[in-house]
């Protein structure tokens, strides 16, 4: 593990200590812990906009084998 110095505003690290206190943990295993949080976060919207906008483009799948019509994909009668 490695130590890392942050200079934080006086009010963010009394925000910090009481956040860290809340939660019982010390101010450096919060901080840590959020940012554990916030990279599997990154990570897992990383991984759906990959698999969204993935290399190989989508087959679409025709209900019964044929396109819609314009006007079946504009249809908004249940809207009205």
């Amino acid at each position: 593990m490695e130590n890392v110095t942050v200079a934080l505003p006086d009010d963010l690290a009394r925000w910090v200590e009481v956040r860290a206190a809340e939660n019982g943990r010390s101010a450096p295993e919060w901080i840590a812990a959020q940012l554990a949080r916030m990279r599997r976060s990154e990570d897992e919207y990383d991984v759906a906009m990959n698999r969204f906008f993935g290399p190989e483009p989508r087959k679409m799948e025709w209900v019964d084998g044929r396109k819609p019509t314009r006007e079946e994909l504009h249809d908004r009668t249940d809207r009205r």
